[in-house]
């Protein structure tokens, strides 16, 4: 393997011959480089797409900043090298290396690979090829570092489970400083000691996964049947990670050279969400809503400016306008940095909580575009998915958007929620013309709309997971529609791949035996798979037939409610009563209200009662039970649990 120096000296002839060299060299502001020789546990925290997107990853950038507040901890970063890179890499035999001090991901201790989203799996195991690490854990020894994986698709991982020694399942801020810890305990305590025992001790983590602690069996029918622990010390379930409060907000953002997707500093506002749409797996396991007080965030934002110079602020959350105080925030945001030029964004606005003082409170820092997400553009729609908005709702915020000086509004809509009809695909269409419409009697025909169309995939953890996916020919035939609809003056449509929406589906709901799937496309080239010019479809479906499993099982069949399914031994907390009692809700059209009202007993509160009386006050917005019926479930749930 290649010395730091080596490897810097050849990267000095490749990089003059590559696009964007800035992806490659490190050396930004913000970057923390340590004495490598007297660190005590060296940490590369990689995400496995290209340095313009991995940039403006959160969780690493917050995992980046709290492992380097440790001293006997050094964190530094890898990304994926494009194409070009990638090639100039390979023919100068220079493995993936970490941005900061140039050494080999292989030298690390740890390596821990962000997987937020399914179509990384293959680029992941370039990665871990590029980086001379074997791909497989099962081949991995004393020498190699350990893998760790966490993200929103580690949800389900199984699909991975080979290739990552242990997933975080679940928020990673504390379970990251416990992993570093079982490290060096065990390093110290035997030296060059057997791989498998340091597993073991992993497994004793609150919210890690050790797929090789467990065995699985399936059914004659090829539909899972059930997971065996192996080792005592392996939990079973495995229970999802949780702060019981937010940390501090990291402020110290690395500042890339070169343009990235969001040239802009996040400041996360709020976790979890209380709305509970059927189709949205982040709402489901992000549970519960936690907040940081309005002080925190101004706080934040000025420390973010002096360390960094951002011009642009994200508040980020899953629903920026469902946060407590967002008028008094962002009323507090002008009023502190009006001066400053400083432009703040807050994505994730619901229809129903658009007040008419919040678009004042904006107007001031507006652009060109406001983004609503009606998901479906009937009611009987936003009745099935629980996002009930009526359509003279969302006329009657279009009307205050524009009238207050926005001349573009953003719909998002998904198309292939459970029991639509090409009537409600049209609706869509309708819907886009008569928010237009309003726009022109409020500023004429500088009035726009955007339409963003994705396709539904069916996700773990959440109410619809039974369902299947739309076929290619279905989610065709409405894109079609769209447009042929969506033309003319002032509208745009977006919409994405059937193609990627299958590889999706397939990967977010599948089981182990996917995992050979997913290496034999890598072997055929896949990789890059969430870029259209590089999504190569015929290797995945030649991966299926080599591997002799039918894509459509995982995609195109209604499952069972009394099937196991392969993610159910990793818990979100959230009870599958629960789930497969608003599968039915859907059915009937019937909607639940924000659990921040009532409480419908999903599993959070009982699961979590210690850590809740561990921090009293308003940090958690779940409210406290009075209605005398829902308490006793309650205590039924706490009296099975036990």
């Amino acid at each position: 393997m290649l010395t730091s120096n080596e490897i810097q000296a050849r990267l000095e002839r490749v990089l003059p011959t590559v696009q964007k060299p800035g992806r490659y060299t490190g050396g930004e502001l913000n970057q923390v480089v340590k004495d490598w020789d007297a660190v005590r546990t060296k940490v590369a925290l990689v995400f496995p797409d290209i340095y313009d997107l991995g940039m403006s990853n959160l969780g690493l950038a917050i995992l980046y900043d709290l492992l380097n507040q440790r001293q006997d901890v050094l964190a530094e970063r890898a990304y994926a090298p494009w194409t070009d890179m990638e090639a100039a890499m390979r023919q100068n035999e220079i493995p993936l290396y970490s941005l900061e001090t140039k050494h080999p991901l292989a030298d690390f201790d740890i390596v821990g690979i962000s997987l937020p989203y399914e179509t990384l799996y293959t680029s992941t195991l370039n990665v871990l090829d590029l980086s001379r690490i074997p791909l497989f854990s099962a081949a991995r020894g004393p020498q190699h570092p350990l893998i760790i994986a966490g993200g929103h698709s580690t949800f389900n991982p199984e699909p991975m489970h080979p290739f990552i020694d242990a997933f975080v399942i679940g928020e990673g801020e504390g379970a990251i400083g416990e992993i570093v810890d079982t490290v060096q305990t065990f390093k110290q305590r035997a030296k060059n000691g057997e791989r498998g025992a340091l597993l073991r001790e992993l497994a004793k983590i609150w919210g890690v996964y050790v797929p090789s602690l467990y065995e699985v069996e399936y059914h004659e029918d090829g539909t899972f049947a059930s997971v065996t622990k192996l080792f005592e010390e392996a939990p079973l379930p495995i229970d999802k990670r949780i702060e019981a409060t937010l940390p501090p907000a990291t402020t110290r953002f690395v500042v890339p050279y070169i343009d990235t997707v969001h040239n802009r500093a996040p400041i996360e506002i709020m976790r979890g969400c209380t709305r509970g749409c059927r189709f949205c797996h982040a709402g489901m396991i992000t549970r519960p809503v936690r907040e940081r007080s309005v002080d925190e965030v101004i706080t934040a934002i000025e420390e973010t400016i002096h360390y960094t110079g951002f011009e642009e602020i994200g508040l980020l959350s899953l629903s920026s306008s469902d946060y407590t105080h967002v008028v008094e925030l962002v009323e507090k945001v002008h009023e502190r940095f009006g001066d400053e030029h400083l432009s703040v964004s807050l994505p994730s606005l619901r229809i129903e909580s658009v007040s008419v003082d919040l678009m004042d409170a904006l107007k001031s820092g507006r652009k060109g575009g406001f983004t609503l997400a009606p998901e479906a553009a009937t009611e009987k729609m936003r009745q099935i998915i629980n996002k009930p908005v009526s359509t003279e709702q969302l006329l009657e915020t279009a009307r205050e958007i524009y009238t207050r000086g926005w001349t573009t509004i953003k719909l998002y809509f998904m198309i292939g929620h459970p029991s639509e009809t090409l009537e409600d695909v049209q609706a869509i269409a309708d819907l886009c013309k008569a928010v237009l419409q309003e726009g022109r009697k409020a500023i004429g025909g500088r009035a726009k709309v955007n339409a963003g169309v994705s396709t539904f995939v069916p996700k773990p953890h959440t109410p619809f997971q039974w369902v299947p996916c739309d076929s290619i020919e279905q989610i065709k035939a409405k894109q079609d529609l769209l447009k042929e609809q969506l033309r003319g003056r002032g509208l745009k449509l977006n919409w994405n791949d059937p193609h990627e929406t299958q590889l999706e589906a397939w990967l977010s709901r599948g089981d182990r035996r996917l995992a050979e799937v997913v290496y034999q496309a890598w072997k055929r080239g896949a990789k890059f798979d969430a870029w259209g010019e590089h999504f190569n479809y015929p290797a995945w479906m030649e991966a299926f037939e080599d591997v002799g499993l039918d894509p459509a099982f995982y995609t195109h069949r209604q499952r069972p409610l009394d099937e196991v399914s392969p993610w159910e031994h990793l818990s979100t907390t959230i009870r599958k009563k629960f789930l497969t009692q608003d599968y039915l809700w859907s059915l009937e059209g019937r909607i639940r209200i924000d659990c921040r009202e009532q409480c419908f007993a999903c599993g959070i509160l009982p699961t979590f009662a210690g850590l809740r009386r561990q921090n009293p006050g308003d940090v958690w917005q779940c409210p406290e039970v009075k209605n005398k019926r829902v308490q006793v479930i309650r205590e039924n749930q706490v009296a099975v649990r036990t």
